[in-house]
């Protein structure tokens, strides 16, 4: 009896291998594929509990997320012929893990024909600008034209390229002067136009300003002639009603304020007894010192 026990729990233990076996997980964050005898079969296996049959097939996982290319730096020749150092990146996940594996095998597969293929469309696309402009113009759009190149080619290869980057540009330090000495002379420049176009704006405005104020005061000023033309206009109606009433008494009044318009203090006047004043003075009976 004990002779037999031994061969069954042995056959158990194999069985129970062979089914712990034939089972397999795939994380939500990865993606897999089976391959039997070498050769891969069925398509893309997603997350999950899955079965296999052990010995014979083989499970390959790979990354469903985004992967990063981090590229070394390296010198472009721009199209005015100048050397300048650029440092990329780009972000790229793997879109068909069955393509993926036959033609790359695996990541490090892909990042050397990554680099070379994304380096050499950098080269060509930044190579048709100027330094100036490579260094003004948003990058941006100077990489989606890359990027599309590279998400073409990348796709014979199971693989999508979502994005191409520079993370910064450098300048040899022969070039670094005359890039800037460059740029300040650009900037004077757009300076000295926008002080022109200041000091034209200013000139409009003062002539405006002066035109305006020239224009309220002539017409405060006629306005004015007008309210006093009215008012000397009353004053001489005014006048001449109370001439009316008493022309003896205007007349006096108006000497009056002659005389003391006329002398002060210490002024001498010699009268002639014909003097208005003096004839009125008699007509109304007042003592003179020596009449």
């Amino acid at each position: 009896m004990g002779q037999k026990i031994g061969p069954i729990l042995l056959i158990i233990s194999l069985l129970l291998i062979a089914l712990y076996a034939s089972f397999y997980v795939v994380d939500q964050t990865e993606q897999a594929i089976l391959i039997q005898l070498g050769e891969p079969i069925d398509g893309t296996i997603g997350p999950g509990l899955h079965i296999k049959i052990p010995i014979i097939q083989k499970v390959i996982f790979f990354d469903n997320r985004l992967l990063d290319y981090n590229a070394t730096p390296f010198e472009i020749l721009s199209a005015d012929k100048k050397n300048i150092k650029v440092d990329n990146y780009a972000k790229w996940r793997i879109a068909d893990p069955l393509k993926f594996y036959e033609s790359v095998r695996d990541i490090g597969g892909a990042l050397a024909r990554l680099g070379d293929t994304i380096d050499s469309e950098i080269r060509t696309e930044l190579g048709r600008y100027a330094m100036i402009d490579i260094l003004s113009k948003p990058r941006s759009e100077l990489l989606e034209a890359v990027r599309k190149r590279c998400n073409e080619w990348a796709q014979n290869y199971g693989i999508d390229v979502i994005d191409v980057r520079i993370k910064r540009i450098d300048l040899p330090p022969e070039n670094q002067h005359a890039v800037f000495a460059r740029m300040r002379a650009e900037r004077d420049r757009q300076a000295k136009k926008y002080r022109s176009e200041g000091q034209q704006e200013a000139l409009g405005i003062r002539a405006a300003a002066d035109r305006e104020r020239t224009i309220i005061l002539a017409d405060a000023y006629r306005k004015a002639q007008a309210i006093k033309g009215q008012g000397d206009a009353e004053a001489a109606r005014i006048y001449a009603e109370a001439f009316g009433q008493d022309p003896e008494f205007f007349e006096l009044i108006r000497t009056l304020e002659a005389s003391r318009t006329a002398l002060d203090d210490k002024t001498i006047m010699v009268i002639s007894p014909e003097y208005e004043f003096l004839q009125f003075l008699k007509k109304s009976g007042a003592r003179l010192g020596r009449d």
